[in-house]
């Protein structure tokens, strides 16, 4: 039973607050992917789920070191963009299995290259341009992502 939920994001501080709003719901660990073309929002979004989570500096995206941990009071967020890896491969040589616990939060940027060596997710997240504005459509992929977009639509 797939859910689904859609939001128009007017701007930059209303996609952080989106991930803030998300991050707020996300009771354990949740595999989420980010799917959308260069410069969709998907970094920035991220920053909401990070700063959502507590964090307070910079939120970079990993393009070149793969993954950038944040270890946080409330949970462990890994931001992974896997836009510039060569083969899927790779990531079994990082140990990418490590970093996907039950209660840690994986925010996955280019999952469609990570091939079998990444999870199935909680939530499947589509990042677009809609004229100036940006859409999101954040669906769910497993039972938790069920419980947590039944939450972002009430």
């Amino acid at each position: 039973m797939t859910r689904s939920f859609q939001s128009h994001l007017n701007d930059e501080i209303a996609t952080v607050a989106m991930g803030n709003q998300l991050a707020a719901i996300i009771e354990q660990g949740a595999v989420i992917y980010l799917h959308g073309d260069l410069g969709a929002g998907k970094t920035t979004f991220t920053r909401g789920v990070v700063q959502g989570f507590g964090h307070t500096g910079k939120v970079k995206s990993p393009t070149y070191t793969l993954v950038e941990p944040y270890e946080l009071e409330r949970a462990n967020v890994y931001h992974f963009d896997l836009y510039r890896l060569g083969d899927p491969e790779e990531l079994e040589y990082m140990g990418i299995r490590d970093y996907f616990s039950a209660d840690a939060i994986c925010v996955v940027e280019w999952p469609e290259k990570g091939g079998e060596f990444i999870p199935v997710p909680d939530l499947d997240i589509t990042l677009s341009y809609v004229g100036d504005e940006r859409k999101i459509v954040i669906n769910s992929a497993s039972e938790r992502g069920v419980a947590i977009v039944e939450k972002l639509n009430s």
